[in-house]
């Protein structure tokens, strides 16, 4: 389970969605800002930076959100970064949508694809994950070229591995 900081950042930033009133706005606008922030090395660096300025860090995030996300997600942002947590982003936004997920009675099911789903897609992942699990989810996409093709989906500490790059090396140690 995550520390209690991490949990207690993910409380205040659901209090504060949640009082706003643009809860799901905000969980997936920073579920969005977290991959990008996992995505880039450059972007973490320099959020982490305890020498960068902290008036730097935080135009940084307005520069990167300013239309892109609501003012509630660029202040959650803000917060957490100018509190020195930014290198725990990742975990209190995925302790975040877990908290927001389970005031909705679902469970989060992160999936790993190559390409967008469409709506569709969605839909009919949605249902086969609760027939295979028993589990109400909500569904949160990660694109992920390195899949190939397919997907990979977490649910909780549950894998489950449908990917070509799982198929091709499966192959290949069947060649060996």
């Amino acid at each position: 389970m995550a520390d209690s900081p991490i949990v207690g950042y993910a409380e205040a930033l659901f209090s504060v969605a949640e009082a706003e009133g643009n809860l799901s706005a905000v969980e997936d606008e920073l579920f969005g800002f977290a991959q990008t922030f996992q995505a880039n090395e450059e972007l973490r660096s320099t959020l982490a930076d305890a020498s960068v300025p902290v008036a730097r860090r935080l135009q940084l995030i307005e520069d990167l959100l300013d239309g892109k996300a609501s003012a509630t997600t660029a202040s959650l942002i803000s917060m957490v970064v100018s509190a020195g947590r930014a290198n725990d982003l990742p975990s209190i936004v995925d302790a975040f949508v877990d908290r927001s997920a389970g005031s909705r009675n679902k469970a989060v099911a992160t999936v790993r694809s190559a390409i967008d789903l469409t709506g569709e897609q969605r839909q009919r992942l949605t249902e086969a994950i609760k027939t295979s699990t028993g589990k109400e989810v909500e569904v949160k996409v990660v694109i992920d070229p390195s899949v190939l093709g397919g997907a990979i989906t977490e649910i909780g500490d549950d894998i489950i591995d449908g990917s070509v790059r799982r198929r091709l090396n499966q192959l290949r140690e069947s060649f060996r």
